[in-house]
């Protein structure tokens, strides 16, 4: 990977290590506003109108933070990628495997499970960010509170 600069304060080996982290993140981003859209369609059942709605804001969230870490690897000079084939050949977390039309409980099990992996995957990314970059650590940082706050959401339905 090329990267066209490098900014202050880190040199070029550094950088090219930050930016994988983060296509890494973004790609697991990118997934999950997919996997909570085809949830949002396909719920059934009791609390479905309380699902269904619930999903979207979390789906805008989770954009937002692809969009904020394509930036972040775009300003560390970059290139962010973000087509399907990215997602998929970045991808080092299991997908969610729930397809088709299934009960709130099903889709919020399944969307639980996704997230146990991406809240840990984001996790491991801030422990090794916190080495290279504290900037880049801090947004992942604050994606994560976002994430495990919805993941409550999501487990209070479950209980």
């Amino acid at each position: 990977m090329a990267l066209e600069f490098v900014v202050p304060g880190l040199d070029e080996a550094a950088s090219e290590k930050i930016v994988a982290i983060l296509q890494n993140r973004l790609s697991q981003e990118q997934e999950a506003s997919l996997i909570l859209k085809h949830a949002h369609w396909n719920v059934t059942g009791p609390n479905f109108i309380a699902v269904h709605e619930m999903l979207d804001p979390q789906v805008e969230i989770v954009r937002n933070q692809a969009d904020e870490t394509a930036e972040r690897i775009a300003t560390l000079g970059g290139s962010a990628e973000g087509r399907p084939d990215d997602i998929m050949r970045n991808r080092t977390w299991k997908g969610m495997d729930l397809t088709g039309r299934h009960s709130t409980l099903d889709y919020l099990k399944a969307l639980c499970d996704f997230y146990d992996s991406f809240i840990a995957d984001d996790r491991e990314a801030i422990k090794e960010l916190d080495e290279l970059d504290v900037i880049s650590s801090n947004i992942v940082q604050d994606h994560v509170q976002d994430l495990e706050k919805f993941q409550w959401f999501m487990r209070s339905h479950l209980i």
